[in-house]
Parts: structure tokens; C-alpha cells; sequence
């Protein structure tokens, strides 16, 4: 093969290097996000990998989340949910002033709702910058095309509580033996309670902390409540 036929052949590769990279990146992102924002999710990443981790995957979507519980997530998670693009700088500038004050310590999270449902609906459990960074770019995209109300919908329906139960249904099943829409308001700000580490608290037997974060979340729910925090989602 001459030069002119090498030159052509890299160029052939390139091409469809570009458009396999364009579909995996661009295309199938906002194709199924365009879809769920309509119908429901039927399955995650974080599921596969929670059965091969012999965890099992208990879902089921369902439609019929109790307010109480958006509110109580809103007041433990996001705060400024209503108000912000995807990213809460001001939470992002106080995570990385505390570790600049505290090098040791891990750089605590301070990821928006919107920021984790991007990374439940797409990505692995694996921490690496090339993940964060995907989740930025992924998180552009669901602010893009799903309103407010669709995030935390979806959030509430695909987040891991605890070992292998995804999604408010599933854990209300676990946990208390009914359906969602059934939870009083202190189960659903147990769960809202153990999110930062589901696999090591428990809503249904909560100890000390978990039962003392339950109670904080039941005001801070109020709070929401109050000021109107969650605006977007009504």
C-alpha cells in the first residue's frame, strides 16, 4: 500500500472513530434522555453492577412518591435545588475550602441532585476524574432537556438505598413493607436520613444518628415547606 493509499486508510479509521465517539457521547445521551423524560427508566448501570457485586437489584418505578419525602431529599441533599443550572458553586467552594483546611480528611461531596441523577442513570461506581468529568458534561445535558419536576422524579426512583433496593419503591418494600405512596412522614425522612451511606445505616431500625437525622429532616421538610424551596417540582 502506497503512502497516499496509508493516509487514506488512517483517515477512513479516524472517520469512524469520530462518529462512534460522536453516537456514544452525543447522540445516545440526548436519545435517551429525550425518552425517559417521558416513560420510565427500566434499568441502570448501577444495577448491573450491584448484581455483579451479588447484591441483587430490587426496582420498580413508581409514579406515586409522597411530596413529603421530594421535600425531605431537597432538605438533606439540594437545598438550592429550584435555583441552580445543575451545580451549586457555592457548596463546591465551601467542600473545597474545608479540605484545604483539613487536607487529610476526603474531599466531601457536595454534588447537586441533578449531578447524581446523571451519574445513577449512566454511569458506574467507580470514582476516577474521567467519571466526574462525564458526569459534568452529563449533567449539562439533564438540566438541558428534563425539567426540574423529571430530575428529582427520576432521582427518587433510581438512587441506591442500601443493599440492592433502587428507587423509593423498592425501599419503602425493604425497609417498612409497603408501597411508596403509603409512607408516613417519618419513614420517608428515615430514608432521606441514610442516603449519604445506605449500606451501613438502616431506616427500618435506625440507630442514634439515623433517628436524630430523621427528626432534623422532618423540620428541614418544614422549612422547604416554608420558603418555598421546592418550586420547581410542584
Amino acid at each position: 500500500m502506497g503512502r497516499t493509499g496509508i493516509r487514506a486508510a488512517g483517515r477512513g479509521w479516524l472517520g469512524k472513530l469520530l462518529v462512534i465517539l460522536f453516537v456514544l457521547l452525543v447522540a445516545a445521551p440526548v436519545l435517551l434522555l429525550l425518552l425517559f423524560r417521558f416513560v420510565p427508566v427500566p434499568g441502570t448501570p448501577q444495577m448491573l453492577w450491584s448484581l455483579a457485586e451479588g447484591k441483587g437489584a430490587h426496582y420498580s418505578w413508581s409514579d406515586r412518591i409522597p411530596p413529603f419525602l421530594g421535600k425531605a431529599v431537597i432538605g438533606s441533599e439540594d437545598q438550592n435545588f429550584c435555583n441552580h443550572s445543575g451545580f451549586d458553586w457555592k457548596s463546591i467552594d465551601q467542600a473545597v475550602a474545608a479540605h484545604e483546611r483539613h487536607p487529610a480528611k476526603r474531599l466531601r461531596g457536595a454534588s447537586t441532585i441533578s449531578q447524581q441523577t446523571a451519574r445513577t442513570l449512566f454511569l458506574v461506581p467507580v470514582r476516577s476524574w474521567v467519571r466526574k468529568g462525564a458526569e459534568a458534561y452529563l449533567t449539562v445535558l439533564i438540566e438541558a432537556l428534563w425539567p426540574k419536576k423529571r430530575i428529582l422524579e427520576a432521582y427518587l426512583n433510581l438512587v441506591d438505598w442500601g443493599h440492592g433496593n433502587f428507587g423509593a419503591q423498592a425501599a419503602a418494600e425493604a425497609y417498612f413493607h409497603a408501597d411508596a405512596y403509603l409512607l408516613t412522614r417519618n419513614e420517608a425522612a428515615r430514608l432521606a436520613a441514610i442516603l449519604p451511606d445506605p449500606d451501613k445505616w438502616n431506616a427500618a431500625k435506625p440507630g442514634p444518628y439515623v433517628a436524630g437525622r430523621a427528626e432534623i429532616l422532618i423540620a428541614r421538610a418544614g422549612d422547604v415547606t416554608r420558603d418555598n424551596l421546592d418550586f420547581c417540582v410542584k
